[in-house]
């Protein structure tokens, strides 16, 4: 069987690709902008990727998987319609092929599921129970982004962004969850979404989809999902919580400030201590939802915690690029300014007394769009100096916000001269933090590049 994957370097699709590859079909994709990590795992399984091209289709797929950035007037989709080829969504074959009939844990959210879907991958994979998962990027225990499994158990990061451009709902209405972790819910996708209301219909046609038999993991200290709870639930709940409160299930103890270590503890008995690679209090919860999770198919905290201390953080997420004469460049995916804040807050506390220049590149749809202009600036605020990079396709300006004031700010729509900029006023110790959800033209390895020049 021929498949041929629209957007297949996009972190869902990339995994699709790998998943079809794993069953044998030949697999070939087109895209539009290459690029790492989702490009290097395709190159490396020998997955020819094209430009969009109608002549793609030439021979004919046995079918077409069309992911959701693709639209009307992409010349491959006009040639598929036109000559009536066999064409199904990414999240509608994922179902058909590998979730039918197995015990779906599904990761939901505005922010942590990548890294909580990793986690929880791994915990099972360290207990012995060789699950399946498919993951928005590379979860470094793994090294790949999907695979089929070998057992009952499929872990998936559930995505509230549109199926495709003929399937209006949401990614993850097609999974069916058993185990449903709830991490926490912000407004996001203004290109689809027009308030924070349409996403918790969203999630509570999701939360519809669970069995009588499933269970909920839910995070307590988020405001907006009660709103989604109180709209029906028909399964178990469970609650975790970083705070000391007497409502929830699972809490976290004694921790150190920057969470790199910290207790857990269950109906307020200790379960144990975790001492990880990781930092930052939105991961102690991304950590907390995934031992929840693992205990709902029967693995021990205990187990979970120590599967948690061997645990390698996705690429792209607080991954450090390199370090140059004790500059440290970090390249994290961060592009909401809850989770910038997040970051920030945890590099923060990991690395108290030391300098942090942030470098954001505002390229998400909803962040294109202008939407969170009003809060950008407060979410950089931990940072000793930011310069955010504004390509022209961004039509609003951060300068017209009056909310500016610390930290050093500036706007730069050059890389190549915002690099020069960075580089000259580093000195050892500091940090740099590129944040930013694509490919930034390979700002890592040019500043990398220009420290050791500047060393050398």
């Amino acid at each position: 069987m021929h498949i041929h994957i629209l957007g297949i370097c996009g972190t869902f699709m990339g995994g699709i690709a790998v998943l079809a590859r794993e069953m044998g079909a030949t697999v070939t994709g087109s895209d539009s902008a290459p690029y790492p990590p989702m490009s290097t795992q395709l190159e490396e399984l020998g997955i020819r990727v094209s430009r969009y091209d109608a002549e793609n289709l030439n021979p004919q797929p046995d079918i077409i998987v069309i992911g959701n950035a693709l639209s009307r007037g992409n010349p491959e989709v006009e040639a598929v319609l036109e000559r009536d080829m066999n064409y199904i969504s990414g999240p509608q074959w994922l179902a058909e092929h590998f979730l039918r009939g197995r015990h779906v844990l599904a990761v939901a959210g505005t922010h942590g599921k990548t890294t909580t879907s990793s986690m929880l991958a791994w915990v099972l994979e360290d207990a012995g129970l060789e699950p399946g998962f498919l993951i928005g990027g590379i979860p470094q225990n793994f090294g790949i982004s999907a695979r089929a499994g070998g057992g009952k158990y499929f872990v998936i990061e559930a995505d509230e962004y549109d199926t495709a451009f003929f399937d209006k709902r949401s990614k993850f209405i097609h999974y069916h969850p058993k185990t449903l972790i709830l991490n926490n819910l912000e407004f996001d996708h203004a290109d689809i979404f027009s308030d924070l209301d349409a996403i918790k219909q969203q999630f509570h046609f999701l939360i519809r989809t669970v069995p009588g038999s499933g269970q909920l993991v839910i995070n307590a200290d988020d405001p907006a999902l009660p709103d989604v709870i109180n709209k029906g639930c028909w399964s178990e709940k469970t609650y975790f919580s970083l705070a000391d409160r007497g409502d929830c299930d699972w809490q976290t103890g004694k921790a150190a400030e920057d969470y790199s270590n910290f207790d857990i503890l269950y109906n307020g008995l200790s379960q144990g201590s975790l001492n990880w690679a990781l930092m930052g209090a939105h991961n102690a919860a991304n950590g907390l939802s995934a031992i929840a999770a693992a205990a709902h198919v029967g693995i021990a905290p205990s187990k979970a915690i120590e599967a948690l201390k061997r645990f390698k953080n996705v690429k792209r997420r607080m991954e450090i690029r390199g370090t140059v004469n004790n500059v440290t460049v970090y390249d994290d995916f961060a592009h909401h300014p809850t989770a910038i804040a997040s970051t920030l807050e945890g590099l923060r506390k990991h690395c108290a007394g030391e300098r942090i220049l942030a470098i954001l590149e505002p390229r998400s749809n909803t962040m294109k769009m202008g939407v969170h202009k009003d809060t950008l600036v407060n979410s950089l605020q931990i940072a000793d100096s930011v310069f955010i990079y504004q390509p022209v396709d961004v039509e609003w300006s951060i300068t017209k916000q009056e909310n500016i004031g610390s930290p050093e700010l500036a706007i730069r729509t050059d890389i190549d001269k915002l690099v020069d900029e960075v580089v000259a006023m580093c000195r050892p110790g500091d940090n740099i933090l590129v944040m930013s959800n694509g490919s930034f033209a390979g700002i890592h390895e040019k500043l990398l590049m220009a420290l050791k020049h500047r060393h050398a």
